[in-house]
């Protein structure tokens, strides 16, 4: 009787060839993997990646003695940081741009979140990274938050107070950072856009007397972008104030929706230089998104034109 052989399995040479193409196949297939971690690991680094923070008083802020709780952080699916509450150490995110892309004009970047949180991603770093592509030092503050529960803050003393220490830290080391100093500007969403208008509307030229040399610079905004700010029948601009780029959306609550385009025409009064955009189609909230679709996700582009206009994006001789 004759047995049916496979010399695949019987010759030594056919063997070895099933080995090294076995082998291969693995080899290959490590690689494969490989190279997608190659690909994908730096990309979910740089997604959850921030710039260092810096804190505005390295000593600790004034008022919030004591308070040792931990920040609290929202993140998303993929890690990245979009609110953060229970803020006890105020601080800056700086985005400071390539030497060879910077144009010397900075922007103190106010997220917004009700002062009971703040909206940090997009109404923060991502406006921070945006603007950091285009030239600009951009600075996302995190203050102290007058609503969130039990809070012992105030927004006209504490969270004034570090939005007038951010433009003067800023200040201080502007040639650090290579910014000019009669060109940092505020931009300051809902909330924020509060804390914009009240540093806009209550600032010096320097404390004199300060111990602390930061406290030595002005906090006087050149300019100011007010997106969808809450209060709006505060803001009562008078003459000389910084100018006002002003944006929101049509559908957003009467106090802005009404009221922004009443705070324009305010402006206009005071003959103070102000630019009103109110979108169709946008509502409250809107920021920076990628996923911000139609004439609103352009706001950022109009908001550059605007500085052009006013001269910032160029030293003055």
């Amino acid at each position: 009787t004759t047995m049916g052989v496979d010399s695949r399995t019987c010759s030594p040479l056919g063997h070895d060839r099933d080995f090294l193409l076995e082998n291969h196949r693995l080899t290959d297939l490590m690689n494969t993997k490989l190279l997608l971690a190659t690909l994908l690991v730096p990309a979910a680094l740089f997604a959850a990646e921030l710039p260092k923070e810096i804190p505005l008083w390295p000593n600790g802020a004034p008022g919030s003695e004591g308070r040792t709780e931990k920040e609290l952080q929202v993140k998303n699916a993929g890690g990245d940081v979009t609110s953060v509450s229970r803020v006890h150490n105020p601080s800056l995110t700086p985005y400071l741009p390539a030497p060879g892309k910077a144009n010397g004009c900075a922007i103190l970047v106010i997220p917004g979140g009700g002062h009971r949180v703040l909206a940090i991603a997009h109404e923060g770093y991502n406006v921070g990274e945006w603007l950091r592509e285009r030239g600009f030092a951009a600075f996302v503050l995190k203050h102290r938050l007058a609503r969130e529960t039990n809070s012992t803050y105030q927004i006209e003393v504490h969270a004034l107070a570090d939005t007038q220490r951010a433009m003067r830290l800023i200040r201080s080391r502007a040639a650090e950072w290579k910014v000019d100093p009669a060109r940092l500007g505020v931009m300051g969403f809902s909330a924020g856009g509060e804390l914009a208008w009240l540093v806009s509307s209550r600032n010096d030229n320097g404390l004199s007397d300060a111990k602390d040399a930061a406290d030595k610079f002005g906090c006087r905004p050149a300019f100011q972008a007010l997106i969808y700010p809450g209060r709006s029948g505060d803001i009562q601009p008078k003459k000389g104030m910084p100018p006002a780029f002003l944006c929101a959306g049509y559908g957003d609550r009467k106090e802005i929706a009404e009221g922004l385009a009443e705070v324009y025409l305010r402006f206009k009064q005071a003959e103070v230089p102000a630019e009103l955009h109110m979108y169709s189609n946008a509502g409250h909230g809107f920021g920076l998104r990628a996923s911000n679709k139609g004439p609103h996700a352009a706001w950022p582009e109009r908001f550059v034109e605007w500085l052009d206009v006013r001269g910032m994006l160029t030293a003055k001789p």
